[in-house]
């Protein structure tokens, strides 16, 4: 079945970098466009950006555009997101998810916290 492992979050204070990555099994990587989302506390889930199957980060969140930046390793079935320049409103859970209807499940997330 379809799994989605994300991992590489953490504390880190404002102006750090951190790189999340997202482990994919059970279905054909390289074949799928795929995205990261984030959800701060109270707040709905939103999308942060999208990779195309050609590599091409888009659908940038107006917050993150400039600071963050999406890609992929289809070799290694797995997607990344360079976060760059964190603020504090960046702290939220973290998680990728396969961007076709069909797939609709999730991974368990990864906590990103910008705190000084």
């Amino acid at each position: 079945q379809v799994q989605l492992v994300e991992s590489g979050g953490g504390l880190v204070q404002p102006g750090g970098s951190l790189r999340l990555s997202c482990a994919a099994s059970g279905f054909t990587f390289s074949r799928y466009a795929m995205s990261w989302y984030r959800q701060a506390p109270g707040k709905e889930r939103e999308l942060v950006a999208t990779l195309t199957t050609a590599g091409v980060g888009i659908n940038y969140a107006d917050a993150v555009k400039g600071r963050f930046t999406i890609s992929r390793d289809n070799a290694k079935n797995t997607v990344y997101l360079q976060m760059n320049s964190l603020k504090p409103e960046d702290t939220a859970v973290y998680y990728c998810k396969i961007s076709d209807y069909r797939f609709p499940s999730w991974g368990q997330g990864t906590q990103v916290t910008v705190s000084s």
